[in-house]
């Protein structure tokens, strides 16, 4: 678990989904619906300035009795989101989601964005990782793994 989050970021791509602190609620919403994620990155003029989950949805919107048609993300959003550099270890990643309760993390490097990283991207990393030393240790016990 000592890779770094980077080669999970290349193996999964750095496409992300941003809006604009001025969009409302509903069109967020809409925009994460329509690209099936969980959260889009709040930007302005390049920078990230937060981010808008499914989780801000419900507890920022929802059960705050806020009109998701009129409330804009600058309201609701993680401002300043805590983020992860490149370098960081994926283990570091998975202890921020264990520790913040978080799902997703931007990945930023000299302030310029690199891409999102979420827990699931992390949990099918470690099942991928996982699956392919079961198959080496079971080769290795069957013979087929050459010495």
């Amino acid at each position: 678990m000592n890779t770094s989050i980077s080669v999970l970021l290349e193996h999964k791509g750095r496409a992300t989904v941003s809006v604009s602190p001025l969009v409302t609620v509903s069109q967020a919403a809409q925009e994460m619906n329509r690209r099936k994620v969980g959260s889009v990155l709040v930007m302005e003029g390049g920078q990230l300035l937060g981010i808008f989950t499914e989780r801000d949805v419900l507890w920022r919107v929802v059960a705050a009795g806020l009109d998701p048609k009129t409330t804009p993300l600058s309201q609701v959003m993680t401002r300043n989101p805590i983020t992860v550099g490149p370098d960081t270890p994926i283990q570091s990643v998975m202890d921020v989601f264990t520790e913040k309760r978080f799902r997703h993390l931007p990945v930023v490097d000299d302030g310029r964005l690199l891409g999102v990283i979420s827990i699931g991207d992390v949990l099918r990393w470690a099942a991928d990782v996982h699956r392919q030393e079961a198959e080496q240790l079971k080769q290795y016990i069957t013979g087929g793994y050459p010495s």
